[in-house]
């Protein structure tokens, strides 16, 4: 499948860069998928002006592709329904990305499922290729990116990732299909290696890239690479996020993102209330992704604020160990504090109720 396939007008909102939300899993006290809090789930992204959204990727639960539960097709298509029908009342278009993963002959059928029904592009982890050779990693995407629209993905290690080198990458960058990389290794070093792959490759006008390093938000979206080519100085910028921290407080994400690039866009000083503000959204991001227990409560942590908003009923998650951490709940308190203007939940209370219809 080509990105010829991929709508234009949605190609260029992807390449423009927009945010898009990394949906959770919305599931009731029995632990069963909950289609009525999920529908409000996702009206909830596309009134607060997400441009896309991500599903079956690490948020919304690796374990719906558990053979004893097999949530994975349920899920990507309830979501897809959803999203078309919302969007074309609201007469909005959304980009709908698939998270795809696994061994070669997985992740093939998780595409070709997603391609099957509408998806435009996937999200690929390479989580299961932890002890895979470069070359052995590199087949396995260009196998995927010919099925349907590729975004590579660079996970960090501590949620199941690994360390990927400038070599991978600037292999990778040479695969057809490939849209765009959400880079989210939460280390400045590791992110540059994908940044100055993609210049040297020479395909920094045709692959765009989208944060995902929580931790480094605002930062990653005001700033301008410049890297040193054979052919030239290339300046580069990260376009959009595609955010695990998004997929919460949402309408702030898609004001923070316009804001950004009216700055970044008019060659405006960068004010320092927005530098401050840049380090609040990472203390916000710490609660809400557990980083002081080495993020094993970051899923729940999501479903909490979800849940103090209304949205979700509780924080199940399909893993019964999967809960908040101790003392994580007063963390999320703490920042809900601290920092009342990065929230949204006026504007939740506003809608909810028709979300939930």
């Amino acid at each position: 499948m080509s990105t010829r396939h991929i709508p234009e007008d949605l190609l260029h909102t992807f390449k423009h860069g927009t945010v898009i939300p990394a949906m959770p899993l919305a599931l009731d006290k029995e632990r069963k998928f909950n289609e009525k809090h999920q529908r409000a789930l996702l009206r909830y992204y596309i009134d607060a002006g997400a441009g896309g959204i991500a599903v079956g990727v690490h948020s919304t639960q690796f374990e719906i592709r558990d053979p004893n539960i097999r949530l994975f097709e349920p899920v990507l298509s309830f979501a897809l329904r959803e999203i078309n029908a919302y969007s074309a009342q609201k007469k909005r278009s959304i980009f709908k990305i698939a998270g795809v993963c696994g061994k070669t002959e997985q992740a093939s059928n998780e595409a070709r499922f997603a391609a099957e029904s509408g998806y435009h592009a996937c999200l690929l982890s390479l989580s299961a290729f932890k002890d895979n050779s470069i070359d052995e990693m590199l087949a396995h995407c260009g196998k995927i990116a010919s099925i349907l629209p590729l975004i590579g993905f660079y996970l960090q290690p501590s949620v199941g990732g690994r360390v990927l080198p400038y070599e991978f990458w600037r292999k990778f960058f040479e695969i057809p299909d490939i849209i765009g990389v959400k880079m989210a290794p939460f280390n400045r070093y590791q992110t540059f290696d994908v940044v100055h792959a993609l210049c040297e490759s020479g395909r920094e006008n045709e692959i765009t890239l989208y944060t995902g390093n929580d931790d480094n938000i605002v930062v990653d979206l005001l700033s301008e690479y410049c890297i040193h080519t054979k052919t030239g100085d290339k300046p580069v910028r990260i376009r959009g996020g595609l955010l695990g921290h998004w997929c919460v407080w949402t309408k702030k994400a898609v004001e923070l993102l316009d804001e950004i690039r009216r700055i970044t866009g008019n060659g405006a000083v960068i004010p320092k209330e927005l530098l401050t503000r840049a380090l609040q959204i990472t203390d916000a991001n710490a609660a809400f992704f557990d980083a002081k227990n080495n993020f094993a409560g970051c899923i729940p942590g999501l479903h909490e604020v979800l849940r103090r908003q209304g949205i979700f009923e509780g924080t199940w998650c399909l893993n019964t160990h999967e809960t908040l951490s101790q003392g994580q709940s007063d963390e999320i308190t703490r920042v809900y504090e601290s920092y009342p203007h990065l929230n949204d939940d006026e504007f939740v209370r506003t809608h909810l109720a028709e979300w939930l219809l």
